[in-house]
């Protein structure tokens, strides 16, 4: 899974049959900090996000699959899963002991 930030839609007249009437986003993805790393991925929108929003994404296609609640959905790699409220940090230091 990645966290990111939504920087972004993509708008396209011709989608395969298994993207019409979804919403494309591109994700900026970030540490738990929400300090960018890395490339932009763009994501298939389950989650009803939108831009400036902090969210986490699948980026395996089976985890997609289920996300969708479509097994047939075999082009679908990366999905926006939700949307993220906050980061608790305090479990991954207690771990980390």
């Amino acid at each position: 899974m990645i966290l990111g930030i939504v920087t972004g839609s993509v708008v396209s007249t011709e989608k395969h049959a298994h993207l019409a009437g979804r919403k494309i986003l591109v994700v900026q993805p970030t540490g738990p900090d929400f300090v960018p790393t890395g490339k932009a991925v763009l994501a298939l929108d389950e989650a009803q996000a939108g831009v400036g929003d902090r969210v986490i994404v699948v980026d395996e296609g089976g985890s997609a699959r289920l996300v969708l609640g479509d097994p047939d959905a075999v082009t679908i790699r990366t999905v926006v899963a939700g949307i993220v409220d906050s980061v608790d940090h305090s479990v991954s230091r207690e771990a980390a002991r």
